[in-house]
């Protein structure tokens, strides 16, 4: 009895002992990835054979008696000293994993946005080149059928583990945008004339293209809405590119001011039937909280800011100044 009471000491000891001790990682620490659908017996298997953890029979035992086994989670764990075996059990329980990140930048279109998708190396690819090619195919793998991709994917830079799918991201930032178009959507000033979430999204599209000074934003949705009220065109140059697509070659000419499209805001009322690019809160939020402005004009002023009017003979004052540089 003795001898059984003494080894049983001697074993809680080294158990004790176990679980104080850090486990063997080198200074720099190193990855250890727990793929989906692992056992709590699967990752002891690897950590072991990688040479993580030793006296494996303690590991297990821990495993049991702390109820944590059935909860760990998958992906790639950047594991850093010192680790004991109850953190690093932590760890994988709470899913610290290192996380990748890639962006939807605004003022791109759809394409130029799923040309990143296809390219990232951090993503799972499960869309083929042909299907990231094909508003339709696109939008109806998203479970998205009949809605046109442009405008649809929220400007922002997503953060997410080993494994994530190019589907699974791309809905994320679906409904990201349906999100964050709707709580703006619900706060929205009064009296304007866009009457749905949609034509707030086309506009905010174009506010986007235009500039790239955020202060601007408020004050050129404002001038694009005094045009709606007005009945004028909105004649701005991004929706003429959007419907010129792949003929457009960096010029914009007077002749393509004149050829009809549906986005050419020059020879058609109203908005474009789509949005022309993606976009982030602040063009969204600038179209439905615009600023009041008797302004109908502006021109950029060729250092990225821009210069606003009143009437069209102060428009083309400035036309002449910044533009035609005389």
């Amino acid at each position: 009895m003795v001898a059984a009471a003494g080894a049983g000491w001697f074993g809680w000891s080294d158990y004790q002992r176990y679980l104080d001790q850090p486990i063997a990682l080198s200074a720099e620490g190193q990855q250890f990835t727990v793929e989906p659908g692992w056992s709590a017996k699967r990752v002891a298997d690897q950590l072991e054979q990688q040479g993580i953890i030793q006296k494996r029979h303690w590991f297990d035992v821990y495993a049991r008696l702390s109820n944590k086994a059935g909860g760990i989670k998958s992906g790639e764990f950047n594991l850093q000293p010192p680790l004991t075996v109850p953190a690093l059990f932590d760890t994988l329980v709470k899913g610290q994993t290192i996380q990748y990140s890639l962006a939807i930048i605004e003022g791109s279109n759809w394409k130029q946005a799923m040309a990143r998708v296809a390219s990232s190396a951090d993503l799972k690819h499960t869309l083929d080149d042909q299907t990231l090619q094909s508003a339709d195919a696109l939008m109806s793998a998203l479970g998205e059928t009949g809605i046109y991709p442009e405008g649809q994917f929220f400007s922002d830079t997503y953060a997410f583990p080993k494994g994530t799918t190019d589907v699974e991201y791309l809905r994320r930032a679906k409904k990201m945008l349906d999100k964050v178009l709707q709580e703006e959507w619900d706060a929205r000033a009064e009296d304007l004339p866009i009457k749905t979430p949609y034509e707030a999204l086309i506009l905010a599209s174009i506010v986007e293209k235009e500039t790239a000074v955020a202060s601007e934003r408020p004050l050129i949705a404002g001038v694009f809405h005094a045009r709606l009220l007005k009945k004028m065109r909105l004649q701005t140059d991004p929706t003429v590119i959007y419907g010129m697509g792949d003929s457009y070659d960096g010029n914009i000419r007077r002749s393509d001011l004149t050829t009809d499209t549906p986005y050419n805001t020059y020879t058609r009322a109203g908005l474009p039937p789509t949005p022309i690019s993606m976009v982030g809160r602040e063009a969204i939020h600038a179209v439905l909280h615009p600023l009041e402005t008797k302004a109908l004009y502006f021109v950029a002023r060729g250092d990225g800011s821009h210069q606003f009017s009143e009437t069209l003979e102060q428009h083309n004052a400035a036309v002449r100044k910044y533009q035609l540089k005389r």
